[in-house]
């Protein structure tokens, strides 16, 4: 039985495809060598992690990448390899969030960076959709809210700034950590695997 009234999704892997390995053969193309283990969901360096709170800005990420570049890189090269692991937005999933608006209240929380936010809505707007917040209530971003799951700071901004309850809310991510993180504070889980969609979750 459905206990809940509202939904927090999260991005990657639920609602837009991701494939990370993309962005470590970009970089280690470029001359970063062992990129693997420098960037990678669980496992971030400061200068990543700076990125996804807003602590710094684009041009000082480039500027730190440049740095320890072992060969003269352009921003325009960085940039692609960055978003070399956005895939495509799953239309159907983004459909089904129209059938849900009705029903729940549904917010976002994605760990992101504003370089990713651009390209986010040019990849939408070449598939004709709409901008991702439309789709939502409210959209919370890491880098603009300052905090990364699985901190417990980011669940609790997202409750606090909608007034809404840990115990009436479902969270969906495809991460285990983060769906811990998120049972620390009270939310109601599901973990996406990687053969599910959200529309085949019988939320309606």
């Amino acid at each position: 039985m459905i206990n809940f009234k509202n939904i927090i999704f999260d991005l990657g892997n639920v609602l837009l495809d991701i494939e990370y390995n993309k962005t470590t053969i970009a970089f280690e193309a470029l001359g970063f060598k062992d990129f693997k283990n420098t960037y990678s969901p669980q496992r971030m360096i400061s200068l990543f992690k700076d990125i996804e709170t807003g602590r710094i800005s684009e041009d000082n990420f480039y500027s730190s990448l440049k740095a320890i570049s072992p060969v003269p890189v352009s921003t325009e090269q960085l940039k692609n390899a960055w978003n070399a692991l956005l895939m495509d937005f799953r239309v159907s999933s983004l459909e089904y969030l129209k059938k849900l608006a009705p029903v729940y209240n549904i917010y976002l929380l994605s760990n992101t960076n504003s370089i990713h936010l651009t390209a986010f809505d040019q990849i939408l707007a070449t598939a004709g959709q709409p901008p991702l917040d439309s789709y939502f209530i409210k959209a919370y971003y890491s880098n603009i809210i300052g905090h990364r799951k699985p901190d417990a700071g980011s669940y609790r901004y997202v409750l606090d700034d909608a007034r809404i309850s840990a115990s009436e809310t479902m969270f969906i991510d495809d991460l285990h950590i983060n769906i811990e993180g998120a049972k620390a504070v009270g939310l109601q889980t599901h973990l996406l695997l990687p053969s599910e969609r959200i529309e085949n979750l019988e939320l309606l």
